[in-house]
C-alpha cells in the first residue's frame, strides 16, 4: 500500500473519530433532567394536558403539583425560560424536591422551554451541563441555550413580527419570552407559550413568577419586573427584602413592550405576574473564560475590572455571585410574596413548609438540599 493511502485511511480514521466523540456529545444533551420528586409532591402532569398539540413532542414539559389538605389560593412558578440562566431551573428544582404544602396550591414548571435545554448557544463555547455535590452522590444538569433548539423550529426570519406587530430580531421567534400570550397556530416556541398560559387559566393561577437571571451590564438586574395589577405587592417585598439586607430593584412593566411573562401573564388571565432577574456573569458578553466553573461561582477577573470602570449594574469584587446567592435570592423573594399575599387575600392563603432559608442556602451549598436519585 502506498504511503499516500495509508495517510488517507489515518485521516479518515481520526475523521470518523472525532465524528462519533461529537455525535455523542451532540446527543447527550437530549437525555433528560433527572428531578427527584420530593415528600410535597401530589402528582405530575405535562403541558399537553393543556394544549394537547404538545403530545409526543419535546417541548411537552412536566409540571409538578404540590397541594395542601386544606384549599387556598395557587402559587406558579416557572423555571427554565432561559436555560443559560440556570438559577431559574435550581430554583425550580429545589421547591419540587423540598417543599410540602398544607394549604392552598404551589404548580412548578422547571423546564418552561425544554427544548431549549437540549442545545447551547453556538460559538460561546459554554459548558454542557454542571455538578452538584449531594448528601448521596453527583447531580447533573443541562446547561442549555436562551431560545429553541433549530432542530425543532427552522429557519428563523430576518426579522419576527411577533402577535402585537412589533418587530423584533429574528431569533426571538425561538425566544420564550417574547412569545407570549401564545398562538396556538403559531411557530413552536409560540405553542409553547400558549401551553403555559393555559395551564395559567386553567389552574385559576393567584400569584406567578416567572425566574430568570442577567448579565451584569444588564440594567434590569437583581430586580423585580411587574405590571401595574402586580405593583402594590411587589413594593411591599422589594421592602421586606431591603429590611433584610438584599438589595431588589422594582421595575414597572412596560405597558407597550409585548410578547414577555410580565406583561402578557397578567394582560391574558387573572393571575398577578412577577419576573425576577439575578446576577449571571456565564450570560455576559464581558466574561473572560465560560466553564463550569463561572456558572457556579460567579467569579470572573474581567468583570471585576468592569465594576471598577463603573460599566456594571450590580456590585461585583473578586467572591463574584454564586449560584447559592442566586438561588437564595429567588427562593427568599417567593417566601416574602407568598407571605405579602396571605396578608392581602386571606381567603387565598398559601402555607407550605421544608424550604431551605436564603442564609442556610448560602452556608450549606445548594447540593445539600438535593435529594438522592434512586
Amino acid at each position: 500500500m502506498k504511503k499516500n493511502h495509508i495517510t488517507a485511511l489515518v485521516f479518515i480514521f481520526i475523521a470518523f473519530l472525532i465524528i462519533i466523540i461529537s455525535g455523542k456529545s451532540f446527543m447527550d444533551k437530549w437525555k433528560p433532567d433527572i428531578i427527584v420528586k420530593g415528600p410535597g409532591v401530589t402528582k405530575v402532569a405535562a403541558l399537553s394536558d393543556y394544549f394537547p398539540e404538545l403530545k409526543g413532542r419535546y417541548g411537552d414539559s412536566p409540571i409538578y403539583f404540590l397541594e395542601g389538605k386544606e384549599p387556598g389560593g395557587t402559587i406558579f412558578i416557572l423555571g427554565g425560560t432561559h436555560p443559560n440562566e440556570p438559577a431559574s431551573m435550581l430554583t425550580a428544582v429545589l421547591w419540587i424536591e423540598n417543599a410540602t404544602v398544607e394549604k392552598g396550591r404551589i404548580i412548578v414548571l422547571p423546564q418552561a422551554n425544554l427544548s431549549a435545554f437540549s442545545h447551547n448557544d453556538p460559538q460561546e463555547g459554554s459548558p454542557q451541563s454542571i455538578h452538584f455535590t449531594t448528601p448521596s452522590g453527583i447531580r447533573e444538569f443541562r446547561y442549555g441555550s436562551r431560545a429553541t433548539n433549530p432542530i425543532h423550529q427552522w429557519p428563523d426570519p430576518d426579522i419576527y413580527i411577533n402577535q402585537h406587530d412589533q418587530p423584533l430580531s429574528g431569533s426571538d421567534n425561538r425566544n420564550l419570552n417574547r412569545g407570549y400570550p401564545g398562538n396556538p397556530y403559531g411557530n413552536y416556541t409560540e405553542q409553547i407559550c400558549y401551553g403555559i398560559m393555559e395551564l395559567i387559566r386553567k389552574e385559576k393561577c393567584d400569584l406567578s413568577f416567572d425566574l430568570h437571571e442577567a448579565s451584569p451590564e444588564y440594567p434590569v438586574i437583581n430586580a423585580i419586573v411587574a405590571p401595574d395589577k402586580s405593583l402594590d405587592i411587589a413594593s411591599m417585598v422589594v421592602m421586606d427584602l431591603q429590611m433584610e439586607e438584599i438589595e431588589m430593584n422594582l421595575e414597572l412593566s412596560p405597558p407597550d413592550f409585548h410578547g414577555l411573562s410580565h406583561r402578557e401573564w397578567g394582560d391574558y388571565s387573572d393571575t398577578m405576574p412577577i419576573l425576577m432577574e439575578t446576577a449571571n456573569a456565564s450570560q455576559g458578553r464581558l466574561r473572560g473564560r465560560t466553564d463550569e466553573n463561572l456558572v457556579l461561582t460567579g467569579k470572573d477577573k474581567m468583570y471585576v475590572q468592569a465594576a471598577k470602570l463603573g460599566r456594571l449594574y450590580v456590585p461585583y469584587d473578586e467572591n463574584g455571585h454564586p449560584i447559592e446567592e442566586r438561588i437564595g435570592r429567588h427562593t427568599f423573594a417567593i417566601e416574602t410574596f407568598i407571605s405579602n399575599f396571605n396578608m392581602l387575600f386571606p381567603d387565598k392563603t398559601v402555607e407550605f413548609s421544608g424550604i431551605p432559608s436564603y442564609q442556610e442556602i448560602l452556608k450549606n451549598g445548594y447540593g445539600y438540599y438535593l435529594k438522592e436519585v434512586k
